[in-house]
């Protein structure tokens, strides 16, 4: 019997959102996922949560197991996934504080297992557009509700980390246009394609990644600052988890859900 519909991974601010909660420990065949997994109902959804970096935050992003994170919430029963993130922005309109629900990634990571198919059977699953659709416009829909500054689509461009970016990195992905900067959403976003679960990315903007152009006051990141901001929005963050939850339709009818119709060969 599945345990829940809907996962959550995210930072430790969110296991107040279930009630009556229980804890489970999973198995997955590539060996253990970041912690246990908690799951609770949350107006009256089953709803499974993850702490993506492990509850006292002790796995760098480039060490997470993305393949056993996300393999466990479908191995529970879960066929969306809400993942909140810190982000850093690339570009000044879009400020410390908003949210960007993104649509498309870059993949900028390196030696990180971001498939589940190795073969026999080959299978090329489409990420024209990684995002699922329909969860999309539902945490848009939510985020203007509560009056949050929020941009409609975006592109995160996924470093390897755990360093931050140089100047002239940050300036290239600029001037590409890609408008936020982090270090997770590869290859989580995928390897719930691969499983044909839906996905949503909610981007919360900590900072202006190395400071904004022009501006020579402006100071790089920090480790701290990201931390900072992030602890300063989490009650708001887990509001817009529980709207957002409880707004999901029941059905699905996005294309995630039928991602490997046309992607095996032979």
């Amino acid at each position: 019997m599945a345990e829940a519909e809907i996962g959550v991974i995210g930072g430790s601010g969110f296991y107040e959102l279930l009630e009556e909660a229980r804890e489970l420990r999973v198995e997955t065949p590539y060996g253990p996922p970041s912690d246990v997994v908690t799951v609770g109902e949350v107006a009256g959804r089953q709803v499974a949560f993850l702490p993506r970096h492990g509850r006292q935050h002790v796995l760098p992003p480039h060490a997470i197991n993305y393949r056993a994170n996300i393999y466990a919430l479908k191995s529970l029963g879960v066929t969306r996934v809400v993942g909140p993130c810190a982000v850093g922005s690339l570009q000044p309109k879009i400020r410390p504080g908003d949210l960007v629900i993104c649509d498309q990634y870059v993949d900028r990571t390196s030696g990180r297992k971001d498939t589940f198919y190795d073969g026999p059977v080959v299978t090329h699953v489409s990420m024209a557009d990684p995002f699922c659709p329909t969860l999309r416009k539902v945490a848009v829909h939510t985020a203007r509700q509560m009056d949050w500054p929020v941009h409609d689509g975006g592109t995160v461009v996924v470093i390897q980390g755990p360093r931050f970016s140089t100047r002239s990195e940050s300036r290239w992905f600029r001037s590409q246009g890609w408008e936020v900067i982090n270090m997770t959403q590869y290859p989580e976003c995928a390897l719930a394609r691969e499983l044909e679960l839906c996905y949503v990315n909610i981007s919360l903007i900590t900072d202006y990644d190395v400071g904004v152009e022009g501006d020579t006051q402006a100071r790089p990141v920090t480790a701290q600052e990201v931390l900072l901001r992030f602890r300063e929005n989490t009650a708001r963050l887990r509001e817009l988890v529980l709207r957002l939850v409880t707004a999901v339709p029941a059905t699905r009818d996005c294309p995630c859900a039928t991602a490997l119709a046309h992607a095996r060969v032979g």
